[in-house]
């Protein structure tokens, strides 16, 4: 069994959804710490959505580019307004990579916004 880690980037099927929420199997950023990831089936994910000039001028949207180590294969929108949970048991399809950690920092200040937190 794979010990998931915050930061990594998995194909999750988030179907089914309602209203405006992401939907269909698409990449999402673990955004849980590791000590939930290791411990609990129920993680939280950003969900990674087409990039787009519109998207990337949301404040709470990070634009990431591919790599092999983050394995996305265009140039994409980390969507940090529709943080989910999901059961890894179920959900998850596959690992594909990793963010880098200036990526992951730029994900945090997201989250801060979306989250209003002052840490």
């Amino acid at each position: 069994m794979t010990i998931l880690k915050r930061g990594m980037i998995i194909d999750v099927n988030l179907d089914p959804t309602q209203g405006s929420e992401t939907g269909k199997v698409r990449p999402c950023i673990i955004v849980t710490n590791d000590v939930y990831n290791e411990r609990v089936p129920v993680i939280q994910v950003v969900p990674i959505t087409e990039w787009s000039a519109k998207k990337v001028r949301i404040k709470t949207n990070v634009e990431i580019y591919p790599s092999q180590d983050n394995g996305l294969s265009k140039k994409s929108v980390a969507d940090c307004l529709q943080t989910r949970p999901i059961d890894h048991r179920h959900r998850m399809i596959k690992i594909r990579g990793k963010l880098s950690l200036p990526k992951i920092q730029e994900i945090n200040q997201a989250l801060k916004i979306v989250f209003e937190l002052n840490l």
